[in-house]
């Protein structure tokens, strides 16, 4: 294969027309390459095309389309689609895997619900930067291959820089895809949406006999494995609309997104979400709810009497809890250099929260800190509630024969030393968006390597000043 050349192919045509629109990106005049990410570009076998990522040149073999879904916002059914975005195929490289290559801002389109199409650079800037990271982090994401300034103003707010973000993803199917199925579509169209998922992410269930059971559960799995890692890093996806859950397990979509400071359940960052819907202590339960109704739409495939597809349906929701909570003590063993299992364990880990919250301990330094064994410099350590709970730790660990250098180890590989702060981020974006990449750049060389421990990323643990205003994020992306 040649690595200088394009392996794009279309298999997203094969569904039924009511799933698409081919249309081609809208051209923009004074494309500039902001940032370009040459490691994935290498393994993706892409070539360096700033007009490409720009939309003003289609590679070979690309059939640019739009993609039609529906989806729940905050609760509510309403029609969706990639209203800005252009997937120009499926990149298929030398092992045989093939990528889903998308324009984010490339222009309106069928579905733009009345937008202009277009983004702007501060977050797309802020989906390479926090997409990146978790990847880094080891959490399945989609990848930010490329940042294009468009030469073009963007009206929101105020005037802003327009971008175009090329972002890659093992697919874009949604559950807000099944959605727009269930709702819009024929039995027909459903079947083949459905037939097409299994082609792509779970092959070795087509030939089962009840495989779009085995569908549901696999994409349960998949999510609640996903959602534990979230949990375990402090991470607040911040929209978790069911047109934001992909079926392949990957986080999409980085829109007013962000990382835990202080330890609190009800941190919520999205200044769309006044409720707190999408706070950190409620992700999981919304994850259970969006497949939920993942579930309701796959019902005629299920079974062909209804009661009994229902009950199929919930047996299979109600095992994200079990498929959760094992994800997620296994990493807090992890995370606390644990290698063999006690029965206390679960409580140790939620009393340590317990005392986190209560003297408002940052999420990542503290375990960072119980890594590096300085446990005496972490807020609220001089108190009994802390020290007490400390020695119950040394205990549990005691209680094991792995050595403490075995389970310092342990803690450096499930601990990262630096998260994407969000002071941090800002600061990038500012730097960014005034002509200097330079900060931005530095930022993402340290994210690359979080679990380090490296001298450079000593600045980057720094927390932010205390200020009066609480950090806000918006749906920018």
């Amino acid at each position: 294969m040649n690595k200088e050349k394009w392996n794009l192919d279309n298999s997203y045509l094969k569904l039924p027309a009511l799933f698409f629109t081919e249309q081609l990106p809208v051209s923009v005049r004074n494309a500039e390459l902001v940032i370009f990410n040459e490691p994935l570009a290498t393994k993706l076998e892409i070539p360096r095309q700033p007009e490409v990522f720009a939309g003003s040149e289609i590679p070979e073999g690309s059939r640019p389309l739009a993609q039609a879904y529906a989806g729940h916002q905050f609760g509510y059914f309403t029609m969706l689609g990639d209203g800005r975005a252009l997937l120009l195929g499926e990149q298929i490289i030398s092992s045989g895997e093939r990528f889903d290559v998308q324009l984010k801002g490339s222009g309106r389109t069928p579905y733009s619900r009345g937008g202009d199409g277009r983004a702007a650079l501060g977050p797309m800037l802020r989906e390479y930067i926090i997409s990146e990271a978790m990847h880094a982090l080891g959490i399945p994401t989609t990848r930010s291959l490329a940042v294009t300034k468009t030469g073009e103003t963007v009206i929101r707010e105020k005037q802003l820089k327009g971008a175009i973000l090329t972002r890659i993803a093992a697919s874009h199917l949604r559950v807000g895809t099944f959605e727009y199925a269930s709702y819009f579509g024929k039995p027909a169209d459903l079947k083949k949406l459905a037939d097409y998922t299994i082609w792509r992410h779970f092959p070795t269930i087509s030939k089962n006999e009840n495989q779009y059971l085995d569908l549901l559960r696999e994409v349960i799995k998949r999510q609640a494995t996903l959602i534990s890692k979230w949990q375990l890093v402090g991470f607040i996806h911040g929209v978790m609309n069911t047109d934001n859950m992909a079926l392949s397990g990957e986080t999409i979509d980085y829109g007013p997104c962000a990382f835990m400071d202080t330890y609190d359940p009800d941190t919520v960052f999205s200044s769309v979400d006044q409720q707190g819907r999408y706070a950190y202590g409620n992700q999981p339960k919304i994850a259970v709810w969006n497949l939920a109704r993942f579930a309701e739409t796959l019902l005629p495939l299920l079974h062909e009497q209804v009661d009994e597809a229902v009950t199929l349906a919930k047996k299979e929701v109600k095992e994200f809890w079990q498929i959760y909570h094992h994800h997620l003590l296994l990493g807090m063993r992890g995370k606390l250099g644990l290698f063999n299992e006690e029965s206390g364990d679960k409580s140790l880990f939620e009393e340590l929260l317990e005392v986190m919250q209560k003297f408002q301990a940052d999420y990542t330094n503290t375990f960072r800190l119980l890594t590096l064994d300085q446990y005496e410099t972490i807020d609220g350590s001089e108190s009994a509630e802390f020290s007490g709970w400390y020695e119950r730790w040394q205990a549990r660990l005691n209680r094991q024969s792995s050595s403490s250098v075995e389970a310092q180890e342990l803690m450096k590989k499930n601990n990262p030393a630096i998260i994407p702060r969000n002071h941090r981020v800002e600061e990038a974006l500012a730097a960014a968006e005034a002509g200097d990449n330079s900060v931005m750049e530095k930022l993402l060389h340290v994210l690359s390597h979080p679990y380090a421990y490296s001298s450079e990323q000593e600045e980057y643990t720094i927390l932010p000043n205390i200020s009066a205003c609480r950090y806000q994020t918006f749906c920018g992306t």
